[in-house]
């Protein structure tokens, strides 16, 4: 039987404030297999981004999180970032809800792009820039070589959505984690970019993790579905079982 890519077992999240702990996540497990493309549903604050900033190990400061985080037969929660670093970015990714908060503002998206494959490929300048380039293709920028050399604010919403997809995927990431990425972009931007996502997974194997509040992203997608309510999964199962079926007065 295949091995599942990630395997997070009785995660907690908490949070120190001057009240007190406050808990984000509890006691969650779950499972995913490589080439799954997995939704987590829930409202604001339910924690569904906490239980992937926790596997980043991207918690804010007053942020503890314990339990364990399997990702490819090794325990990977509360590593140094040093060690983090052999996945981060190249075994997964994280593509975060606002483009614009995580692209440079005073770098060129070509220089963003690059410097992911020098520092995790270690590849030359120009190998670096020749794939970047074909990435901003494959994920459908038109005429990439006239915005290669733009800046973030020159592009659209929905295309700087499309380069931190790029970025995300130029190492070939085994784990994609796209938290709320169609926010904010409009009906037709949002299906561009969900059969983009669907193509790469297709191309790529790559297995993804959807962060989402709208069940019809999670429909066009993913193969199964979480849904968490308080910090816990309240009901999963495969999307259409879930969707014909609701069994939790939340979903």
């Amino acid at each position: 039987m295949t091995e599942p890519l990630l395997k997070v077992e009785n995660l907690n999240t908490r949070f120190a404030t001057p009240e007190g702990e406050v808990s984000a996540v509890n006691d969650l497990s779950f499972e995913l297999y490589p080439g799954e493309s997995l939704g987590i549903v829930g409202e604001s604050g339910s924690g569904k981004t906490q239980v992937f900033m926790s596997i980043m190990g991207l918690l804010a400061e007053n942020g503890r999180a314990t339990g364990k985080v399997w990702f490819g037969g090794e325990n990977i929660l509360g590593l140094p970032a040093d060690k983090l670093n052999r996945f981060r970015g190249s075994r997964m990714s994280m593509i975060f809800q606002d483009p614009m908060t995580s692209l440079n503002p005073f770098l060129r998206v070509s220089r963003q792009l690059t410097e992911v494959l020098v520092e995790h490929q270690g590849m030359s300048e120009a190998d670096a820039r020749a794939k970047s380039l074909d990435m901003l293709r494959k994920v459908g920028i038109p005429e990439a070589e006239k915005r290669f050399d733009m800046y973030p604010h020159e592009f659209s919403g929905g295309m700087r959505q499309r380069v931190m997809i790029a970025m995300a995927l130029l190492c070939q990431p085994e784990l994609l984690i796209a938290d709320e990425p169609t926010t904010a972009l409009d009906v037709t931007i949002q299906a561009q970019i969900l059969k983009l996502m669907r193509n790469l997974k297709d191309e790529f194997n790559t297995s993804i993790v959807m962060i989402t509040h709208d069940l019809g992203v999670v429909a066009g997608l993913c193969d199964r579905v979480l849904v968490m309510y308080g910090g816990r999964i309240v009901e999963s199962g495969r999307v259409d079982d879930i969707f014909a079926n609701p069994l939790h007065p939340y979903t």
